[in-house]
């Protein structure tokens, strides 16, 4: 049970990072105006994400210490400084957005305006991480985030035609209509939201946060490979909903209330109140996860005390900063643009920036320094440079691409 309970923070970071309001907008979408022709694209940004999230456990249970607190040692200030700052604007928006995404999921229950229950989220957020414990975040949460698996019950109850689906996902291109630009560009949405850089920024934290020594390279294993293809598979769950009840209709999706019909077509009011959930989960637990990696990052740069484990007086920075990042995510939205638009944006910016994220981890990754005889082998290094030349080509292609096609529109 106790091994069980562990993974716990594999669920809860591919949760919060793979599905997302972000997701949930950019896997209907996509599912909607391409079919299943980019479910590749979900299937490499989950191994992509396995190999380099395995980097950033293992130097986290090797050296107990977090990514971002070597990048500096490492690579220097003037570069760790980049990385922070591209790192954190964009956990900052990320943040913003996410806490959109749990007062659009409340607006879903109640009908109240969605702007009305921003405050009350960034104040039950800042409530909850500076009380409740780092195991009792992870593990309410990322169980709870599961009940996203609604989708993949809901599907066989639209009665999809699973023959054209399998056609459309063996045969990648642009559906009737639609440009390769434009598939081009949800491909690199797609691929940037499932390799965004704060999840790896949580990830290494959490290990240092539970502990993890090198006894515990098993269980941060268990994490990466169960945690991470399970939030694959509930983004590929959305993406096929949509698929088959929007992409007939040419239907065009912008909301998460259109992203979740699908479910509420398949199994009534009990699928959707539980797809309601589903999305009050992910989201929350998404902004849990910003909210604690804009602090993370800045504080292990500037070398100060850091931790949920450490008491808030002692670690006085690290818990302002939490705090300042969430009224600045509340005065983001109180602008009022929209949540789903700001984590569009966000989406395309990550791309931009994931070079700054990746390298470092893999340069650390190979540094016996840090590491000592669990370094990187061939296998760990040949698939995380070949994922960096994705990494880097995503990274040139995203802004022209949301430049020509006026963000996918």
């Amino acid at each position: 049970m106790k091994k069980l309970f562990a993974v716990t923070l594999g669920i809860l970071t591919a949760i919060g990072g793979f599905v997302d309001i972000g997701d949930f907008v950019a896997s209907s979408q996509a599912g909607s105006r391409f079919g299943m022709s980019l479910a590749w694209v979900l299937v490499v940004g989950v191994v992509g994400i396995c190999a380099y999230a395995e980097m950033a456990g293992r130097v986290a249970a090797i050296s107990n210490r977090a990514v971002f607190d070597l990048v500096r040692e490492r690579l220097g200030p003037r570069v760790a400084l980049l990385n922070l700052v591209a790192a954190f604007l964009v956990t900052l928006v990320t943040l913003g957005a996410e806490m959109g995404g749990v007062a659009l999921a409340l607006e879903l229950a109640t009908s109240v305006h969605y702007l009305l229950w921003v405050p009350v989220v960034g104040l039950v957020l800042w409530v909850m991480l500076w009380r409740l414990k780092f195991q009792t975040l992870e593990r309410i949460f990322g169980l709870v985030g599961l009940s996203l698996v609604v989708f993949l019950i809901a599907l066989p109850h639209l009665h999809p035609h699973w023959h054209g689906m399998w056609r459309q996902a063996t045969h990648p291109a642009p559906a009737t209509g639609e440009s390769w630009s434009t598939y081009s560009y949800f491909a690199v949405a797609l691929f940037a939201s499932a390799l965004t850089p704060y999840e790896v920024f949580f990830f290494s934290s959490g290990g240092v946060e539970e502990k993890w020594g090198p006894g515990e390279l098993s269980t941060m294993r268990a994490n990466v490979l169960v945690g991470f293809p399970i939030g694959g598979l509930l983004s590929l769950g959305i993406m096929a909903t949509a698929a088959t009840v929007f992409h007939p209709l040419h239907v065009r999706l912008n909301s998460v209330g259109q992203a979740a019909l699908p479910v509420a077509l398949g199994l009534g009011k009990i699928g959707l109140a539980t797809v309601i959930l589903g999305i009050f989960a992910a989201t929350f637990s998404a902004a849990m996860e910003t909210g604690l990696s804009s602090a993370y990052t800045v504080s292990q740069y500037f070398g100060w005390q850091w931790g949920k484990l450490v008491a808030p007086r002692e670690a006085a920075r690290f818990h302002a900063l939490i705090l300042v990042s969430i009224l600045l995510g509340v005065l983001m939205l109180f602008t009022t643009i929209d949540p789903v638009q700001l984590t569009e944006f966000m989406l395309v910016f990550s791309a931009f920036i994931l070079p700054l994220t990746y390298l470092p981890i893999l340069v650390i990754a190979n540094d016996r320094g840090y590491l000592g005889p669990h370094v990187n082998g061939p296998l760990a290094n040949m698939i995380g440079t070949v994922f960096l030349i994705v990494i880097v080509i995503a990274a040139v292609a995203a802004i022209p691409l949301m430049v020509v096609t006026g963000m996918g529109g």
